[in-house]
């Protein structure tokens, strides 16, 4: 793959999908630009008499270009998406949410507005939103999103804080979010028709369907076996389960910490790219699989971290205790919850940069591979600790 060079603008590493670092799609963020980006936000401008912002990290994310921005008046996050990715609609959708969550007392970022009261920018094909810095410590800024929290402590702590989001976000009722790359979504595993779903799912996004017919012949069935079984399982229970908006990637770099001991707590919330109306137990299945489940490992029996997990439930639970139905669809939504957006992932690098090798790692790895992992020895160890725990009444 051929990486987009723009004049003036440089490249930096950021995390491979697998393990490592890796080139970079996007270009890094540049102070001189950064200062024409100033003439955007009157925050900015008026915080750059004689002066240019300054860098001082920037992001091994790979999805967009972001960077920690010191200038004259502080500093502030700054983030650049290529506009296929995210535009200003998509952007002002984020944005809404975040806000309500934080009127309810979470602590998000708060977005730079315009001169015209947008939080977003476009341009050229640049989409840009620039955000305050949390309170908190960026204690797993540098770790890869796969890896899982670092003690029962955190995972209980990371549990408590998505309780507090999915209670805040009550009352929040924007409608679905419109299909565009890396955004998690229910429009899969929520309908009763797995295959009709999926042929929807990717009749509306060609690159997705073009990748798959050109890797397996046979993708539909082959998905479809795959997710057959936690899917029909998970039907009766679809409509017993309340629509909520929710974060959809609560991972530990997605947390600012009140420290960087193992004993830490979550002190703020960022980074709501993939949000969207959803379940809140399907989000509690996304952080668990994100947190307490070591992808990276290379020995699958090492892989699922079931103290972590327990703890999380615990936390969670502390707060918001799960009905019934959502006790009944936490192990099945585990199978599933990264159904959707590993497709998602599959139109952004094969729709977007065109990259075959980490499509190919979204589809193999990520989707068949997760679901592979859930049906092993340690797989079902780990659903079976679950659903023990869930079992034995209130946590």
């Amino acid at each position: 793959m051929t990486s987009r060079v723009l004049p003036g603008l440089g490249h930096a590493g950021v995390h491979a999908m697998d393990t490592g670092m890796a080139h970079a799609d996007w270009p890094a963020l540049q102070e001189q630009e950064l200062a024409g980006l100033a003439q955007h936000f009157p925050e900015l401008r008026s915080a750059l008499p004689g002066t240019t912002p300054r860098v001082l990290w920037a992001s091994p994310r790979p999805f967009a270009a972001s960077a920690r921005v010191q200038t004259r008046a502080g500093e502030f996050f700054v983030k650049r998406h290529d506009a296929r990715v995210r535009d200003v609609p998509a952007l002002l959708e984020e944005h809404r949410f975040a806000a309500h969550l934080g009127v309810r007392g979470i602590d998000v970022p708060r977005a730079l507005a315009d001169g015209a009261g947008c939080t977003a920018v476009a341009v050229g094909n640049w989409t840009y939103e620039v955000h305050a810095i949390v309170a908190g410590v960026d204690a797993y800024r540098d770790v890869q999103s796969w890896v899982p929290v670092r003690s029962n402590d955190q995972a209980r702590a990371l549990g408590r804080c998505l309780a507090q989001l999915h209670l805040a976000s009550v009352g929040f009722d924007a409608p679905a979010r419109a299909p565009r790359p890396l955004l998690a979504s229910l429009d899969i595993i929520a309908r009763a028709d797995l295959a009709q779903a999926l042929e929807t799912f990717v009749a509306t996004r060609p690159a997705v369907l073009g990748f798959l017919e050109s890797i397996d012949a046979h993708w539909r069935a082959t998905i479809c076996a795959a997710m057959a079984r936690p899917h029909a399982l998970l039907q009766p229970l679809v409509a017993l389960l309340a629509p909520l908006w929710v974060h959809n990637d609560l991972h530990a770099s997605n947390l600012f910490w009140t420290d960087r001991s193992d004993q830490a707590s979550a002190r703020s919330v960022i980074d709501f790219g993939l949000c969207n109306r959803g379940w809140a137990v399907a989000d509690l299945a996304t952080a668990l699989e994100r947190n307490t489940i070591a992808w990276l490992e290379s020995d699958p029996a090492r892989m699922g971290r079931i103290p972590l997990a327990l703890s999380l439930l615990e936390g969670y639970c502390a707060l918001r205790p799960l009905g019934t139905a959502e006790r009944q669809a936490l192990p099945l939504l585990l199978e599933l919850a990264h159904l959707e957006y590993s497709l998602s992932e599959v139109d952004y690098f094969w729709g977007i940069t065109r990259n075959e090798r980490n499509a190919t790692l979204a589809y193999q790895d990520f989707l068949l591979g997760h679901v592979r992992w859930f049906g092993s020895r340690a797989g079902r160890e780990y659903l079976d600790a679950l659903r023990l725990r869930l079992r034995e009444g209130p946590l």
